[in-house]
């Protein structure tokens, strides 16, 4: 650990910042901003440059869906938050109008769209709308859309979804990441009573549960399979240190996918599985609680997205816990997470909500603000209150 705080000391100290929490009011304020400042319909923001300025990418791209959930989830934070500061100014219906706005830029996606396996994603701001009105047609309709693109990509010899196109072309591609996609599938089919999506929702979390964790519980990125015999060909990783290594994003989504396959099929293997890749996750954190880009890297920067994605996962797996212990356990370190991140990457001056985020670092692309990075970390604080286990 010492190393990474070296490290962070001599190249990222111009990107650290003094933390108010997790609900800062100035939170409000930059989401607004955001919202308001964005180049064109068709133009999303992805990551920052390394002032914390957006860069923003076309419609089609996988993060899309991110900036508009987040909306969501500031109008959620004013119904749960009593605080006039942590609100802001402005009135749910004013944050609800901005997140529809967004949302419909993105509906010519749910007719196609290049994003693979992650149509989860793409869906989050009409998920989120749902939950507001859930008779909103148009958000069905796009949740269904999407889902039928998923299921599409579905391979029963496999048994799982393929994630990419690209990469081997005798491999049948999958990333632990496709996790996140699956609650997808379990929302259209309550909607569509078509039983089969969730059949493969689960056979995709099964394959998972078995092709890509270790027997220490540490996960890899990418498996690739033989398709015909669905016998795997090679597990690596894409954007880890090593194939061997465990890259710390890839692995708090599968701890944040298993814990919602479970809250969804309330199958106890996949709250075995959910725990066991927590445990190995917080046994490796280190005693400042700030989350390495990979665990196994000598190159360690920090990656304060992966960090939330992980938060929010403790969280949801604390809330379906069954054992009084881990309840406890789960909750108290999402709690360590948001802080210590807080602490270290909230970033007043920037665009982004938080900085110190890794999007790729084989590609050299880290010491940013992340746009996942930000949802999830309003998602978490959110859950938490939700939980009874913070205060705004």
């Amino acid at each position: 650990m010492m190393k990474l705080l070296s490290l962070l000391s001599t190249t990222s100290l111009l990107y650290l910042a003094s933390a108010q929490g997790t609900f800062d009011p100035l939170i409000p304020t930059k989401l607004r901003q955001t919202a308001l400042a964005s180049p064109g319909p068709n133009r999303s923001p992805q990551y920052t440059t390394a002032n914390g300025t957006w860069v923003y990418f076309g419609i089609d791209g996988w993060t899309t869906g991110f900036f508009p959930a987040t909306l969501y989830a500031q109008a959620e934070r004013l119904r749960i938050c009593r605080d006039r500061a942590v609100q802001g100014p402005w009135s749910q219906q004013e944050w609800l109008g901005l997140g529809r706005k967004w949302a419909t830029a993105m509906l010519p996606l749910t007719q196609g769209n290049g994003q693979g396996h992650d149509q989860g994603f793409l869906a989050f701001p009409f998920v989120e709308e749902l939950k507001i009105n859930p008779q909103n047609q148009t958000a069905i309709k796009a949740v269904n859309d999407f889902a039928t693109i998923l299921a599409n990509r579905f391979d029963s010899v496999v048994g799982a979804t393929r994630s990419w196109d690209f990469g081997n072309p005798d491999a049948f591609t999958v990333i632990i990441d496709n996790m996140m996609n699956l609650e997808l599938l379990y929302l259209s089919a309550g909607f569509t009573g078509n039983k089969t999506l969730i059949s493969i929702a689960n056979t995709h979390a099964d394959t998972s549960a078995r092709t890509f964790i270790r027997p220490d519980g540490g996960t890899y990125h990418v498996v690739e399979f033989d398709q015909a015999t669905g016998g795997i060909i090679k597990r690596r990783t894409q954007q880890g240190y090593s194939d061997e290594s465990t890259w710390t994003r890839g692995h708090a989504w599968s701890i944040y996918g298993f814990a919602n396959i479970y809250r969804l099929a309330k199958k106890e293997a996949y709250l075995q599985t959910a725990r066991r890749l927590a445990d190995y996750y917080l046994g490796r954190l280190p005693p400042s609680y700030i989350v390495p880009w990979d665990f196994d890297s000598p190159e360690q920067f920090a990656d304060a997205s992966g960090a939330m994605v992980a938060a929010a996962g403790l969280v949801m797996l604390a809330n379906e816990e069954t054992s009084r212990a881990n309840k406890a356990r789960y909750y108290g370190a999402a709690k360590k997470l948001l802080k210590a991140t807080s602490d270290f990457a909230w970033s007043p001056t920037w665009q982004s909500l938080l900085s110190n985020g890794t999007v790729n670092h084989p590609a050299n692309n880290q010491l940013t603000g992340i746009v996942y990075g930000d949802y999830y970390y309003v998602l978490a604080g959110n859950e938490l209150v939700k939980a009874g286990q913070a205060k705004c």
